[in-house]
Protein backbone atom coordinates (compact mmCIF):
# COMPACT_ATOMS: atom_id res chain seq x y z
CA UNK A 1 0.00 0.00 0.00
CA UNK A 2 1.05 3.56 -0.56
CA UNK A 3 1.08 4.74 3.03
CA UNK A 4 3.24 7.82 2.45
CA UNK A 5 3.03 10.92 0.30
CA UNK A 6 5.71 9.48 -1.98
CA UNK A 7 4.17 8.52 -5.35
CA UNK A 8 4.43 5.08 -6.90
CA UNK A 9 5.76 4.83 -10.45
CA UNK A 10 5.11 1.88 -12.75
CA UNK A 11 6.91 1.80 -16.09
CA UNK A 12 8.04 -0.54 -18.81
CA UNK A 13 7.19 -1.83 -22.27
CA UNK A 14 3.64 -3.00 -22.96
CA UNK A 15 4.76 -6.50 -23.89
CA UNK A 16 8.00 -8.46 -23.67
CA UNK A 17 9.62 -8.27 -27.09
CA UNK A 18 13.18 -9.32 -26.28
CA UNK A 19 15.67 -9.57 -23.42
CA UNK A 20 17.59 -6.66 -24.96
CA UNK A 21 14.53 -4.40 -24.78
CA UNK A 22 13.90 -5.30 -21.15
CA UNK A 23 17.53 -4.58 -20.27
CA UNK A 24 17.49 -1.20 -22.04
CA UNK A 25 14.35 -0.06 -20.24
CA UNK A 26 15.38 -1.48 -16.86
CA UNK A 27 18.77 0.24 -17.01
CA UNK A 28 17.10 3.64 -17.49
CA UNK A 29 14.53 2.93 -14.77
CA UNK A 30 17.28 2.09 -12.31
CA UNK A 31 19.04 5.34 -13.17
CA UNK A 32 15.86 7.32 -12.52
CA UNK A 33 15.06 5.35 -9.39
CA UNK A 34 18.45 6.11 -7.88
CA UNK A 35 18.59 9.73 -9.06
CA UNK A 36 15.17 10.68 -7.66
CA UNK A 37 14.84 8.06 -4.90
CA UNK A 38 11.69 6.66 -6.50
CA UNK A 39 9.35 3.85 -5.55
CA UNK A 40 9.36 2.27 -9.00
CA UNK A 41 8.04 -0.99 -10.44
CA UNK A 42 9.14 -2.56 -13.71
CA UNK A 43 6.15 -3.52 -15.87
CA UNK A 44 5.91 -5.79 -18.90
CA UNK A 45 3.40 -8.42 -20.05
CA UNK A 46 4.39 -11.97 -20.97
CA UNK A 47 1.16 -12.41 -22.93
CA UNK A 48 -1.30 -9.85 -24.28
CA UNK A 49 -4.36 -12.04 -24.59
CA UNK A 50 -6.68 -9.13 -25.39
CA UNK A 51 -5.14 -7.83 -28.62
CA UNK A 52 -7.62 -6.55 -31.20
CA UNK A 53 -6.56 -8.89 -34.01
CA UNK A 54 -5.67 -12.57 -33.84
CA UNK A 55 -2.65 -11.68 -35.98
CA UNK A 56 -1.25 -9.18 -33.44
CA UNK A 57 1.90 -9.98 -31.47
CA UNK A 58 1.02 -11.38 -28.04
CA UNK A 59 4.36 -11.91 -26.31
CA UNK A 60 6.76 -14.71 -25.42
CA UNK A 61 4.38 -16.78 -23.27
CA UNK A 62 4.14 -17.30 -19.53
CA UNK A 63 7.03 -19.69 -18.86
CA UNK A 64 9.67 -17.82 -20.85
CA UNK A 65 8.23 -14.42 -19.93
CA UNK A 66 8.31 -15.04 -16.19
CA UNK A 67 11.89 -16.27 -16.49
CA UNK A 68 12.84 -13.07 -18.31
CA UNK A 69 11.08 -10.90 -15.72
CA UNK A 70 12.82 -12.86 -12.98
CA UNK A 71 16.14 -12.13 -14.64
CA UNK A 72 15.35 -8.40 -14.64
CA UNK A 73 14.43 -8.56 -10.97
CA UNK A 74 17.66 -10.34 -10.08
CA UNK A 75 19.93 -8.27 -12.32
CA UNK A 76 18.55 -4.80 -11.60
CA UNK A 77 16.81 -5.18 -8.23
CA UNK A 78 13.53 -3.79 -9.55
CA UNK A 79 10.20 -5.05 -8.21
CA UNK A 80 8.02 -6.53 -10.95
CA UNK A 81 4.44 -5.88 -12.06
CA UNK A 82 2.82 -8.03 -14.71
CA UNK A 83 -0.70 -9.01 -15.66
CA UNK A 84 -2.58 -12.28 -15.85
CA UNK A 85 -5.55 -13.20 -18.01
CA UNK A 86 -6.48 -16.62 -16.67
CA UNK A 87 -6.75 -18.04 -13.17
CA UNK A 88 -4.17 -20.78 -13.71
CA UNK A 89 -1.49 -18.13 -14.35
CA UNK A 90 -1.76 -16.58 -10.89
CA UNK A 91 0.30 -18.99 -8.78
CA UNK A 92 3.32 -19.11 -11.11
CA UNK A 93 3.18 -15.35 -11.65
CA UNK A 94 3.08 -14.79 -7.91
CA UNK A 95 6.42 -16.58 -7.59
CA UNK A 96 8.09 -13.79 -9.60
CA UNK A 97 5.91 -10.69 -9.56
CA UNK A 98 5.53 -8.29 -6.66
CA UNK A 99 2.30 -6.93 -8.12
CA UNK A 100 -0.24 -8.95 -10.11
CA UNK A 101 -2.30 -6.80 -12.43
CA UNK A 102 -5.86 -7.52 -13.52
CA UNK A 103 -6.61 -6.10 -17.00
CA UNK A 104 -9.48 -3.64 -17.25
CA UNK A 105 -11.61 -5.87 -19.47
CA UNK A 106 -11.33 -8.66 -16.87
CA UNK A 107 -11.81 -6.76 -13.63
CA UNK A 108 -15.15 -8.42 -12.89
CA UNK A 109 -13.87 -11.97 -13.44
CA UNK A 110 -14.36 -13.44 -9.97
CA UNK A 111 -12.16 -16.53 -10.34
CA UNK A 112 -9.30 -14.41 -11.72
CA UNK A 113 -9.52 -11.96 -8.81
CA UNK A 114 -9.69 -14.74 -6.23
CA UNK A 115 -6.69 -16.55 -7.74
CA UNK A 116 -4.66 -13.32 -7.75
CA UNK A 117 -5.67 -12.61 -4.16
CA UNK A 118 -4.50 -16.03 -2.98
CA UNK A 119 -0.93 -15.33 -4.09
CA UNK A 120 -0.65 -12.81 -1.26
CA UNK A 121 0.92 -10.30 -3.64
CA UNK A 122 -0.35 -6.77 -4.29
CA UNK A 123 -3.27 -6.96 -6.72
CA UNK A 124 -3.60 -3.98 -9.07
CA UNK A 125 -7.10 -3.91 -10.54
CA UNK A 126 -7.59 -1.71 -13.57
CA UNK A 127 -10.98 -0.03 -13.75
CA UNK A 128 -12.96 -1.27 -16.73
CA UNK A 129 -13.78 1.16 -19.48
CA UNK A 130 -17.47 0.41 -18.83
CA UNK A 131 -17.51 0.87 -15.03
CA UNK A 132 -17.89 3.88 -12.80
CA UNK A 133 -15.48 4.58 -9.96
CA UNK A 134 -18.08 3.51 -7.39
CA UNK A 135 -18.52 0.15 -9.12
CA UNK A 136 -14.87 -0.70 -8.40
CA UNK A 137 -15.69 -1.43 -4.79
CA UNK A 138 -17.03 -4.82 -5.91
CA UNK A 139 -13.86 -6.17 -7.60
CA UNK A 140 -11.98 -4.85 -4.59
CA UNK A 141 -14.28 -6.73 -2.22
CA UNK A 142 -13.68 -9.97 -4.14
CA UNK A 143 -9.95 -9.68 -3.49
CA UNK A 144 -10.34 -8.54 0.11
CA UNK A 145 -12.83 -11.26 1.02
CA UNK A 146 -10.43 -13.80 -0.47
CA UNK A 147 -7.97 -12.88 2.27
CA UNK A 148 -5.87 -10.17 0.63
CA UNK A 149 -6.14 -6.48 1.46
CA UNK A 150 -3.07 -5.44 -0.56
CA UNK A 151 -5.04 -3.80 -3.36
CA UNK A 152 -4.41 -0.98 -5.82
CA UNK A 153 -7.03 0.44 -8.19
CA UNK A 154 -6.06 2.00 -11.50
CA UNK A 155 -7.97 4.57 -13.54
CA UNK A 156 -7.61 4.27 -17.33
CA UNK A 157 -10.58 6.12 -18.81
CA UNK A 158 -14.08 5.25 -19.99
CA UNK A 159 -15.44 4.57 -23.44
CA UNK A 160 -16.69 7.67 -25.22
CA UNK A 161 -18.69 6.50 -28.21
CA UNK A 162 -17.16 3.66 -30.18
CA UNK A 163 -13.65 4.91 -30.91
CA UNK A 164 -12.43 7.07 -28.07
CA UNK A 165 -11.75 7.23 -24.36
CA UNK A 166 -12.38 10.05 -21.94
CA UNK A 167 -11.00 10.36 -18.41
CA UNK A 168 -13.25 11.63 -15.66
CA UNK A 169 -10.61 12.61 -13.12
CA UNK A 170 -13.26 12.67 -10.39
CA UNK A 171 -12.88 8.89 -10.47
CA UNK A 172 -9.59 9.22 -8.58
CA UNK A 173 -10.97 10.85 -5.40
CA UNK A 174 -14.09 8.68 -5.67
CA UNK A 175 -12.02 5.49 -5.57
CA UNK A 176 -9.80 6.91 -2.83
CA UNK A 177 -12.88 6.90 -0.59
CA UNK A 178 -12.54 3.11 -0.29
CA UNK A 179 -9.08 2.30 -1.71
CA UNK A 180 -5.77 3.16 -0.07
CA UNK A 181 -3.87 3.39 -3.35
CA UNK A 182 -5.23 4.76 -6.64
CA UNK A 183 -2.98 4.78 -9.70
CA UNK A 184 -3.41 6.73 -12.93
CA UNK A 185 -2.66 4.84 -16.13
CA UNK A 186 -1.29 7.77 -18.09
CA UNK A 187 -0.67 5.92 -21.34
CA UNK A 188 -3.66 3.61 -21.82
CA UNK A 189 -5.90 6.58 -21.07
CA UNK A 190 -4.79 8.23 -24.33
CA UNK A 191 -5.70 5.23 -26.47
CA UNK A 192 -7.98 5.62 -29.47
CA UNK A 193 -9.58 2.17 -29.62
CA UNK A 194 -10.97 2.63 -33.12
CA UNK A 195 -9.09 -0.46 -34.29
CA UNK A 196 -8.00 0.91 -37.64
CA UNK A 197 -6.82 -2.14 -39.57
CA UNK A 198 -7.00 -4.09 -36.30
CA UNK A 199 -4.57 -1.80 -34.46
CA UNK A 200 -5.51 0.46 -31.54
CA UNK A 201 -4.54 4.11 -32.02
CA UNK A 202 -3.54 6.72 -29.48
CA UNK A 203 -2.21 10.21 -28.74
CA UNK A 204 0.98 9.95 -26.70
CA UNK A 205 1.47 13.74 -26.75
CA UNK A 206 -1.21 13.99 -24.06
CA UNK A 207 0.50 11.60 -21.61
CA UNK A 208 2.27 14.36 -19.59
CA UNK A 209 -1.02 16.26 -19.26
CA UNK A 210 -2.83 13.14 -18.05
CA UNK A 211 -0.19 12.67 -15.37
CA UNK A 212 -0.37 16.25 -14.14
CA UNK A 213 -4.16 16.23 -14.06
CA UNK A 214 -4.10 13.00 -12.07
CA UNK A 215 -1.69 14.59 -9.61
CA UNK A 216 -4.10 17.49 -9.11
CA UNK A 217 -6.85 14.99 -8.29
CA UNK A 218 -4.72 13.17 -5.71
CA UNK A 219 -3.39 10.09 -7.51
CA UNK A 220 -1.07 7.90 -5.44
CA UNK A 221 0.79 6.49 -8.42
CA UNK A 222 1.43 6.76 -12.16
CA UNK A 223 1.58 4.03 -14.80
CA UNK A 224 3.56 4.56 -18.02
CA UNK A 225 4.18 2.22 -20.91
CA UNK A 226 7.56 3.26 -22.28
CA UNK A 227 9.70 2.15 -25.21
CA UNK A 228 13.02 3.40 -26.62
CA UNK A 229 11.40 3.49 -30.09
CA UNK A 230 7.68 3.72 -29.42
CA UNK A 231 6.64 3.81 -33.08
CA UNK A 232 8.26 0.39 -33.45
CA UNK A 233 6.67 -1.11 -30.33
CA UNK A 234 4.86 -4.39 -31.02
CA UNK A 235 1.92 -3.42 -28.81
CA UNK A 236 0.35 -0.07 -27.89
CA UNK A 237 2.83 1.84 -30.03
CA UNK A 238 0.64 4.91 -30.51
CA UNK A 239 0.16 5.61 -26.82
CA UNK A 240 3.57 4.50 -25.47
CA UNK A 241 5.83 7.23 -24.11
CA UNK A 242 9.35 7.53 -25.49
CA UNK A 243 11.77 6.23 -22.86
CA UNK A 244 13.92 9.34 -23.23
CA UNK A 245 10.95 11.52 -22.19
CA UNK A 246 10.11 9.63 -19.01
CA UNK A 247 12.48 11.63 -16.80
CA UNK A 248 10.89 14.93 -17.73
CA UNK A 249 7.43 13.62 -16.87
CA UNK A 250 8.59 12.15 -13.57
CA UNK A 251 10.27 15.42 -12.58
CA UNK A 252 6.98 17.25 -13.19
CA UNK A 253 5.25 14.95 -10.70
CA UNK A 254 7.74 15.13 -7.83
Amino acid sequence: MNTTDKPIFIAGPCVIESAALLDTVARELVRLKEKYNLTLYFKASFDKANRTSIHSYRGVGMERGLQMLGDIKEKFGLPILTDIHESYQAAATGEIADVIQIPAFLCRQTDLLVAAARTGKIVNIKKAQFLSAKDMIYPMQKVRESGNDRIWLTERGNMFGYGNLVVDFRNIPEMKKFAECVVMDCTHSVQRPDSTEGITGGNREFVPCMALAAKAFGADGYFFEVHPEPDKALSDAANSLALENLEKVIKSLL
